[in-house]
C-alpha cells in the first residue's frame, strides 16, 4: 500500500472528513515521525511497532566487481521493530 492508497482508504471509511483534511492528517503524522527520528528520538506506536535510528560506524568495504577497497562513511539508518500485537496478527492469519 502506498501513501495515496492509505489516504483514499481512510477518506472512504470516514465520509464526514474531507479528502484534503485526511491527506493533511496523514502527512502530519509522517512528518512528525520523521522529525522525531531526525532528533534521535524513538517513536513507538503501541500494538504496531517502534521506529528507532541506528548508527552505523564508518568501515572499509570493497567494490564487489573489482575487489578494490572502498571507504564507507558512517551513517544513521532508520530501524523498525514490530510490536507484539502486529506479530500476533500476522502469524494468526498465516
Amino acid at each position: 500500500m502506498i501513501k495515496s492508497e492509505l489516504i483514499q482508504k481512510i477518506a472512504a471509511t470516514n465520509p464526514h472528513l474531507y479528502h484534503r483534511d485526511v491527506e493533511r492528517i496523514v502527512n502530519t503524522i509522517f512528518d512528525e515521525i520523521v522529525d522525531a527520528l531526525a532528533r534521535g528520538d524513538r517513536v513507538e506506536l503501541r500494538g504496531f511497532g517502534a521506529f528507532t535510528v541506528k548508527h552505523r560506524a564508518s568501515r572499509q568495504g570493497r567494490n564487489p566487481r573489482t575487489g578494490t577497497p572502498v571507504a564507507v562513511s558512517e551513517k544513521f539508518v532508520p530501524f523498525f521493530k514490530t510490536g507484539k500485537e502486529l506479530r500476533d496478527r500476522l502469524n494468526d492469519h498465516a
